[in-house]
């Protein structure tokens, strides 16, 4: 059944129900935040001029959502595209429906690496599949102009986060296995992918504003092309314990982060990434797991928060888990300090 949503600034018309494959096109209300988050951060950035893709579009309330909210100086010209000729109708009429001049875009239906391929480049390719990113990375990838931004979200997260292993294997070139901090370690283990097809084209691309949220994780990575950079990136991927190889450097820019909750500060998850962002630590301290391994009671977040900062120790909550906190204090320093509350 087709249905008139509003979502941001943007009207659209799209079909409603279960979300699959098999719905000619659809609108997934869960990843409204996924698609206000993309627009914050080209806000944040004040960057201008910029030349967007979205090479699968499906309804357009993604790319109507950037026209409607994005100030036009920001906006050069959108591309918009979509393989399904019954998506392209779908969003000529939601175009027209948010009176939005031809002018503004060019639609293409096309395949989605033919699309890229075809181009000549852009300052921003957002990836935005139905399951795994990894047929969509080598043509984006080669399209990004100098200083870019690539946008990826993978909602295949039972690979990532180690339910199947050899499906992370297969599809992320690492070793995983359901854990504590499974989370953020897949999103860990997806950002070295997309970095390793980068390296082969000469591009370093560094992650400025990544998160797990409900069934997918999303990345937005700065491209720069220049080999130096591309060596830098690669010195920073490892193992965490036997987990990975994966990507062990910053997962926010504190900057873009603070300015992203600037434009939104009422917006929870937001600050919680904003408090993440300044302790750029490998790894979380999953305190129910670690209280349960030594046979503890759980204490207080607000004791336990003001011991470890008694200790010069920075601490914050993390979004991958309410049971979580992130923290640059060592594991057997916590534990000494979880013993100590027991006993007060």
């Amino acid at each position: 059944m087709i249905k008139t949503i509003q979502e941001g600034k943007a009207i659209i018309k799209a079909y409603s129900g279960k979300i699959s494959k098999q719905l000619p096109v659809f609108y997934n209300p869960v990843m409204e935040f996924n698609r206000t988050t993309s627009i914050l951060l080209l806000q944040a950035t004040k960057r201008t001029n910029l030349q967007l893709a979205f090479p699968l579009a499906g309804s357009g309330i993604r790319p109507i959502r950037f026209i409607k909210e994005i100030k036009s100086s920001q906006i050069k010209k959108i591309y918009i595209n979509d393989l399904s000729k019954g998506a392209i109708t779908n969003i000529k009429q939601n175009l027209k429906l948010n009176k939005i001049p031809k002018s503004k875009v060019i639609l293409s239906n096309q395949d989605a690496n033919s699309f890229i391929l075809n181009s000549k480049g852009f300052d921003y390719i957002d990836i935005d599949p139905f399951g795994t990113p990894n047929p969509f990375l080598d043509s984006a990838i080669k399209r990004l102009a100098r200083d870019a931004i690539l946008a990826v979200t993978a909602t295949d997260t039972s690979a990532l986060c180690g339910t199947y292993p050899k499906a992370c294997a297969r599809k992320y070139f690492a070793h995983h296995i359901k854990n504590p901090i499974m989370h953020e370690l897949g999103l860990r283990i997806l950002a070295r992918k997309v970095q390793l097809i980068a390296a082969q084209y000469d591009r370093a691309l560094t992650p400025i504003f990544s998160y797990s949220k409900d069934h997918y994780m999303r990345i937005f990575f700065q491209c720069e092309k220049a080999k130096q950079a591309v060596d830098k990136i690669l010195k920073q991927h490892s193992f965490f314990n036997s987990y990975g190889p994966l990507w062990t450097g910053q997962l926010l820019d504190k900057k873009l982060t603070k300015d992203i909750l600037n434009l939104q500060p009422e917006d929870k998850f937001l600050k919680l990434l904003a408090e993440e962002s300044q302790i750029n630590q490998l790894g979380f301290h999953h305190i129910h797991n670690l209280c349960k391994q030594n046979k503890l009671p759980i204490p207080s977040k607000e004791n336990l928060f003001n011991t470890i900062k008694k200790k010069d120790y920075k601490v914050s909550l993390t979004h991958f888990t309410p049971m979580g906190i992130k923290s640059n204090i060592p594991e057997k320093e916590l534990i000494k300090i979880l013993k100590k509350l027991n006993k007060i």
